[in-house]
């Protein structure tokens, strides 16, 4: 086929009135707030595996004798499976329904933990962590799509607000319980949990979420577009996973990311031509959309980037369990929590681009005051810098959802969670890999002179490879049988060189973040928000 696909989308005032009320709703059926307990238990489940999973792989590796390189596939399983398929998953709602996906998402999602837990060799664990990821992929677009067609332009962004709370909050409050279950039960504990949380989405999504569809909804599937898009995210994920261990410079890294682009240019010709294409281009002839999916790339590189040395740093540098680390990120999630809904009721009352552009402003004074952190710093210094994060972090969980959902047509709403989704996964992933690289060429250029500075013996190139490996996560290399004033002074210099390499990934984190308060600024109220809680229902 070669006719030329457009993207209807324009504002409410050129359409004729579309009611911005829901029908009434028989019974608890289609009621919004109800919709949105129900989403955010589904969402709740997945967001928390996102971080819990990660304290219980060295239990994982100990109980099924695992390898380092296997357990890392515990998490690139999940993580390729996740990223990959969201954008189709997403069309998978528009096509099918929302309420139909997400209860296939959540209880494929509850039942492949269960086989995770019941587990007996690490190939089976990684095998249904890539089923996670897949129902994962269909839960989450479709939690924002039953919210955008179930709530009213005037409440949808509380809604959004609540939703991304949920998310903050489980997603930081993963690791504090992961610790608990791990210390108090198994690692078994971590995945079971998620049967009973997955069996009441499950239970109340068949007695409260309604199928939502447009009259105008997707009849059929650009399967050439679904495999290009598909392909070309793979491999620009997996460029972005491999790179810290093969190096931005090898020919494998540039291979794969050369292997995306070209999927990526293919995917877009053939966008061009098919009569019902997956992406339709024409979504991004929205400055706002295309703001808002940039802006929330952005804000994932900052946060989860640095989020990921902040671990290393609490638990090697000041030693601290993970129940404590996980604790003390607590004013990070607490503002989430408090700020999400507040940031909803700012972008309601005023639009989203001044929120938006106080959020990164705020977040990017948090990532400057996080690079002045050392190995004496409190806990209270801690506190302030990961509290005004969270603070910043908040109205631009929420707005820059509100600005890619509620600026695409209804009948894409699915492909529009799939892409917010998206975003974070690969601006998470992209902030891991190049500040991870700032950290790893700070330290292997630190690191030679901090050690000869402190009278420490030589080491041989293959003993400075391992200690700088190290070092990159905040672990001081003292051999066994050293004598105790040459191991303290072997772990001052190993803490010293990582904080140094954390204040520059820090201050790199920052500078993107600043970058975002500029692209925050191209963004608006959602054009078509309007059209959600009006249209038709099954």
């Amino acid at each position: 086929m070669t006719s030329q696909s457009t993207v209807d989308i324009t504002g409410p005032e050129d359409k004729a009135p579309t009611p911005s009320d829901p029908a009434p709703a028989a019974g608890l059926r289609g009621r919004p707030w109800l919709t949105l307990i129900t989403v955010a238990v589904g969402v709740m489940m997945v967001a928390l595996d996102g971080t819990i999973v990660a304290i219980a792989n060295p239990a994982i590796a100990r109980s099924l004798h695992a390898s380092f390189a296997d357990v890392q596939w515990i998490t690139n399983a999940y993580f390729l499976a996740l990223a990959v398929s969201l954008i189709t998953a997403g069309k998978l709602g528009d096509r099918f329904g929302h309420r139909q996906t997400f209860l296939i998402g959540v209880a494929g999602f509850a039942a492949s933990s269960g086989a995770i837990g019941l587990s007996g060799s690490i190939a089976v664990v990684v095998t249904f962590r890539v089923f996670q990821g897949l129902f994962g992929a269909l839960l989450m677009p479709a939690a924002l799509g039953l919210l955008r067609a179930t709530f009213p332009a005037e409440r949808l962004n509380m809604a959004i607000g609540i939703w991304g709370m949920v998310i903050g909050a489980s997603t930081a409050g993963g690791p504090i319980l992961g610790g608990v279950l791990v210390e108090r039960v198994n690692w078994q504990s971590v995945f079971f949990i998620n049967a009973p949380v997955g069996a009441l989405a499950l239970l109340l999504g068949l007695l409260i979420l309604r199928d939502h569809r447009a009259a105008n909804a997707p009849r059929s599937f650009d399967l050439l577009g679904i495999a290009l898009l598909s392909g070309a995210m793979f491999c620009l994920v997996w460029a972005l996973i491999k790179a810290p261990a093969w190096g931005w410079g090898d020919g494998r890294t540039w291979a794969f990311l050369a292997a995306s682009l070209l999927g990526f240019a293919l995917f877009a010709l053939w966008e061009t031509k098919v009569g019902e294409p997956l992406i339709p281009l024409g979504l991004f002839r929205s400055v706002p959309l295309s703001a808002g999916v940039v802006l929330m790339v952005l804000m994932a590189v900052a946060f989860l980037g640095g989020l990921f040395f902040v671990t290393f740093y609490l638990q090697n540098v000041h030693g601290m369990s993970p129940i404590s680390a996980g604790l003390h990120l607590l004013p990070l999630t607490g503002m989430l929590i408090v700020g999400s809904p507040l940031a909803g009721a700012a972008i309601t009352a005023v639009g989203p681009r001044i929120p938006l552009a106080a959020g990164m402003v705020a977040t990017t004074a948090a990532m400057v005051g996080m690079s002045t952190l050392d190995t004496g710093t409190g806990s209270l210094t801690m506190s302030l810098w990961f509290a005004l994060l969270g603070l910043g972090l908040a109205p631009v969980m929420v707005g820059a959802t509100e600005v890619i959902v509620g600026n695409a047509p209804m009948e894409l709403s699915g492909v529009a969670g799939g892409l917010q989704q998206a975003a974070m996964q690969i601006g998470g992933s992209l902030g891991t890999a190049v500040l991870g690289a700032v950290m790893a060429s700070k330290v292997d250029s630190a690191l030679p002179g901090n050690w000869q500075h402190a009278g420490l013996p030589p080491l041989t190139p293959a003993q400075a490879d391992q200690a700088s490996e190290a070092v990159q996560v905040g672990v001081a290399p003292v051999p066994q049988g050293v004598p105790e004033a040459v191991a303290a002074k072997i772990t001052s210099v190993a803490h010293d060189t990582f904080v140094s390499g954390m204040s520059l990934a820090s201050l790199v984190a920052a500078g993107v973040a600043a970058v975002a308060v500029l692209v925050a600024l191209l963004t608006k109220r959602g054009q078509n928000a309007e059209a959600g809680a009006g249209v038709g229902h099954i």
